[in-house]
């Protein structure tokens, strides 16, 4: 039976990924794979490959299980009595994996993220989940930058917003150009980050801070 695939929770103003596309059966996807299989010159129904399509779409699922959650669920609780800190918080070094939406190949990297509260603070836990529901998803990584920030700046309304993601792009590294180990990284900043060229100074030397 179809469905109606809707992407939850807010990116960004010009983003369109929340629009409802009808999306295919499970029977339908793993027959795409099937296609996929010959088409790259195998037996699709080799013994080795028979169950190959039902165990794709089945990692897909979760790979990309980000179309159906919302960072709102995860950023909606915060938590005042924090003996009137104001100060910055900056959670680093988070790991992601995802996927460009070019060719559907990894990008695997870490994700720094620090903000000035204003009202309350969220658990630190929920953060590294906001990661991970954006990165679950067919991404670049300029987007996933921006919608992390985003999300932030709805949810926690905050003082300002910063956001570092450091990463490796296996469409760059197995194919085309073929080159290994080069690092991609995007920042973005908002409210006090943006306005304070020493608040981004601090953020980038706390970052980098021990290494």
């Amino acid at each position: 039976m179809d469905a109606i695939l809707k992407p939850i929770g807010k990116t960004t103003d010009n983003d369109t990924s929340g629009r409802a596309v009808e999306r295919p059966s499970r029977e339908e996807a793993e027959a795409a794979v099937r296609t996929l299989l010959a088409w790259m010159g195998d037996d699709p129904d080799r013994e080795g490959l028979v169950d190959t399509p039902a165990r794709v779409v089945k990692a897909y699922g979760e790979i990309f299980g980000g179309y159906f959650e919302d960072p709102a669920d995860h950023l909606k609780r915060t938590f005042e009595e924090v003996g009137g800190y104001e100060d910055i918080i900056l959670v680093r070094d988070i790991p992601f994996n995802s996927h460009c939406e070019h060719h559907v190949l990894p990008f695997v990297g870490v994700a720094h993220i620090a903000y000035y509260p204003s009202s309350g603070v969220v658990g630190l836990s929920k953060i590294a989940r906001v990661v991970d529901i954006f990165a679950r998803r067919l991404q670049t990584q300029e987007n996933l930058t921006a919608q992390i920030v985003s999300a932030i700046d709805e949810h926690l309304s905050p003082r300002g917003t910063a956001v570092m993601i450091e990463a490796e792009h296996q469409c760059m590294s197995m194919r085309g150009i073929r080159k290994q180990g080069v690092s991609t990284i995007t920042t973005q900043f908002t409210g006090v980050f943006q306005d304070d060229p020493a608040e981004q100074v601090r953020f980038m030397t706390l970052v980098r801070g021990g290494r």
